[in-house]
């Protein structure tokens, strides 16, 4: 749809809106053109999440391709998305089905497109390090999920493909108006829609934000009178956001990226997140009548009660796992990780909530590596224990 048909059929009122954001579309589609055009063959990597702002992104990227003559389309482009393994139901499902379909589409198309889903180690994923080591679930303070669960594996794949190609850019959907802190951080790195910069910790990357001066107004604009070139319509996308209330919790890449990645506003990411007080995102699923509103409710409920035993100090350690004490500088004791009995108490009654919801929520592998954490656990608090009455027995002895 060309804009002039945009105008003619749009309200008066909106006019100004469609026309500035297909203007900021085709001035990003010239500036990525000519930077793919470039004479250097740095693979680009486009940080995809199912979002909103990665979706235009992505359409961006493939429209601009599309435009090229066949012999011009010589840069590979990697798109990835990434899978904590406890993301939000719809969302994963959603990122899943649409990394299938371009996978499909690029290649009958004849981009040079591959997809990649990134997944945390077996050894660092969320159940492993709340069931398995009694890791608290994450909060504003630690907030541990996010290195190992979406930087790390992120940063593993970008390392992967310099050791390739010496060099990449990175292409992310970050846009200056959706936060403060965004603006803010954007601003401070001189962030913009026309220039590379450096990652902050991967040798041999540069970013590129396409979309940084981009209004909400226009992504959605954008989204609804263009149809994804990849095949089918935004409407499951748009449907989800008008659902929920939410924005995605975006593809993670450096810590600056992290306070998008929990905060107060509703936000579709992992159900399990506790950083957050309250899941708005699940919350506005559940009361919007979703078909599968009843599971969604049961997920919630046991995110709340995970948030419940955390706050619970009886529930934890008072020493740390490397046997040691920490003090607050008031004097008071930090507690540890959770006790042996209640991270056995999580586990059954998360596999209680995968029977009801008929879903697998934790792997067998994981199950694997808890149970092989627990058992070197239970060898240390008994070398513990044993060390202690030595100690007791002796000075007794002493004394006596």
């Amino acid at each position: 749809m060309n804009k002039a048909t945009l105008v003619k059929i749009a309200p008066v009122e909106q006019q100004n809106k469609i026309l500035r954001a297909i203007e900021r579309f085709d001035f990003a589609m010239k500036v990525i053109r000519k930077e793919y055009l470039r004479k250097h063959s740095d693979p680009w990597v486009v940080a995809y999440s199912g979002g909103k702002d990665s979706t235009l992104l992505l359409q961006l990227i493939w429209e601009m391709l599309l435009s090229l003559p066949e012999h011009n389309r010589q840069r590979k482009v990697y798109v990835i998305g990434n899978d904590t393994l406890v993301e939000s139901p719809l969302v994963i499902r959603h990122l899943r089905d649409t990394i299938s379909t371009i996978a499909y589409a690029a290649a009958a198309a004849g981009l040079p497109i591959k997809t990649q889903i990134t997944k945390p180690h077996i050894d660092q994923t969320f159940w492993v390090n709340v069931i398995g080591r009694g890791y608290i679930p994450p909060t504003r303070n630690f907030r541990w999920c996010t290195d190992r669960m979406k930087i790390v594996p992120t940063s593993q794949l970008l390392k992967r493909l310099i050791s390739i190609h010496k060099r990449t850019i990175l292409l992310v959907g970050t846009r200056k108006s959706e936060s403060v802190n965004r603006r803010r951080n954007m601003s401070k790195h001189g962030v913009s829609g026309v220039k590379m910069n450096p990652h902050s910790s991967v040798d041999g990357c540069r970013m590129f934000a396409p979309l940084a001066e981009f209004e909400d107004d226009d992504v959605w604009v954008l989204l609804l009178q263009r149809k994804p070139p990849w095949g089918g319509a935004h409407r499951n996308l748009i449907t989800l956001y008008r659902n929920a209330g939410g924005g995605e919790c975006p593809l993670v890449l450096t810590k600056d990226d992290a306070p998008s990645c929990g905060t107060t506003s509703p936000r579709f990411g992992c159900w399990t997140c506790t950083v957050i007080s309250k899941d708005r995102s699940l919350r506005g699923l559940i009361d919007s009548g979703h078909e599968d509103a009843k599971n969604f409710s049961r997920l919630f409920n046991f995110r709340e009660w995970l948030i419940e035993l955390r706050e619970e100090n009886s529930n934890r350690e008072n020493v740390r796992r490397d046997g040691n004490s920490r003090y607050r500088t008031d004097g008071t004791l930090i507690m540890g990780p959770f006790k042996l009995e209640v991270r056995r108490k999580i586990l059954k009654r998360l596999q209680e909530l995968e029977q009801e919801i008929g879903q697998r929520l934790i792997s067998t592998s994981e199950l694997d590596v808890i149970k092989d954490i627990w058992h070197r656990d239970r060898v240390r608090e008994d070398c513990r224990d044993a060390l202690s009455a030595t100690v007791t027995r002796e000075t007794d002895e002493i004394l006596t």
